[in-house]
């Protein structure tokens, strides 16, 4: 859904005039379904991840459920969404379909081969790898998240003039260069002291209130913001915890400045969602991977440890890697150096900018 805002925003920036609608597929199509699905998805996250990275290996390309659980798995989900969705593309009848998630995609490609859209089809992949859920015959073009991730695409057989390397789609304020001191100044933080942002994404999962515990005893080595997103009850229990902390703790909820956040800040901990990632490299952010899921998470993480934007940190060494690297500033300019090379601040114009010049018929 970030992503879809972030195109939506670069559009009414770059394309005042054109219309966009951000569709939320199932939620629009099949209430029970979207419910259904959400609930199961977070629920196998938090009682058994190891199950859902099973699965997500299995499913990848060339292992044993690739192609036969993404076909079962889209027939299902085509035969309860596709016939009011139908009509809903009939009747807006788009030039362009972008799609930020892969299940919606299996729907618009299943619709495109059977001519129901004749549009250009996008598929806009939130994580830095290539899973077999995004990969249809249908889809035109694949915005991905990196230019070292071509390699994988054309492994997959993905064409290069198919494959856009504009980055995921964050918004487009993180292409504003704002000044760290003054950011902090505005934000109501200590202007000369370490920064280190805490988040777990918009719904807060994560292991936050065992990093902020143990990152809070750092002393007046730091400062934490800690961003808990629609988590209440976390948010609500870190309240109440860091008055009692030995460093200065910033504690919010869901924020609409995630980029002035991140900018005033020197590092990140937290979760290694393709979004959230995303953002860090574009604000020049080293990010400390606590705990990844199983799975896409696991995909993110050997993709940024492995270009040197990134630590795999378990909880009981957090504190003492990160006390080293303070220690050590050359270490971590070199690493916010290498984040910043692989940030893309402007993917959701460039996607945008690509599209316009690129629509049928033109």
């Amino acid at each position: 859904m970030r992503s879809a805002e972030a195109l939506k925003k670069a559009a009414k920036i770059l394309y005042p005039e054109a219309e966009v609608v951000i569709l939320d597929t199932f939620r629009y199509t099949n209430p029970f379904l979207d419910k259904a699905m959400f609930g199961t998805y977070i629920l196998i996250l938090k009682m058994a991840p190891s199950f859902y990275g099973y699965l997500y290996r299995r499913s990848e390309h060339g292992n044993t459920l690739s192609s036969y659980s993404k076909l079962g798995f889209n027939r299902f989900i085509n035969a309860l969404t596709v016939p009011k969705l139908g009509e809903y593309i009939e009747i807006f009848s788009p030039q362009i379909i972008v799609c930020t998630h892969p299940f919606p995609l299996g729907i618009a490609a299943g619709m495109k081969k059977r001519g129901v859209f004749q549009g250009a089809l996008y598929a806009a992949i939130t994580d830095f790898t290539i899973h077999s859920f995004w990969v249809f015959p249908e889809v035109d073009f694949y915005i991905v998240g990196s230019e070292h991730l071509m390699e994988q695409c054309e492994k997959i057989g993905l064409g290069k003039g198919q494959v856009l390397s504009t980055g995921i789609p964050i918004d487009p304020a993180f292409e504003e260069n704002l000044e760290k001191n003054t950011l902090r100044q505005r934000l109501g933080l200590q202007s000369g002291l370490a920064t280190i942002m805490i988040m777990g994404g918009g719904l807060g999962m994560g292991p936050l209130l065992a990093a902020v515990q143990t990152l809070g005893q750092l002393g007046n080595s730091c400062q934490l913001i800690v961003v808990t997103g629609k988590n209440k009850t976390l948010f609500e229990k870190l309240s109440r915890l860091a008055p009692g902390l030995s460093c200065e703790i910033k504690v919010l909820g869901f924020v609409d400045n995630i980029h002035e956040l991140m900018q005033a800040s020197d590092l990140m901990v937290g979760k290694a969602g393709g979004l959230t990632c995303a953002e860090a490299l574009a604000a020049g952010l080293p990010i400390f991977i606590l705990d990844p899921l199983p799975g896409h998470e696991e995909r993110n993480t050997e993709f940024l440890t492995n270009l040197g934007a990134g630590y795999r940190v378990k909880e009981k060494n957090l504190a003492g890697l990160i006390r080293t690297c303070l220690l050590k500033p050359e270490q971590m300019a070199g690493m916010a150096k290498k984040a910043l090379h692989l940030g893309k601040p402007g993917a959701a114009s460039n996607a945008l900018k690509f599209m316009v010049n690129n629509l049928p018929g033109k």
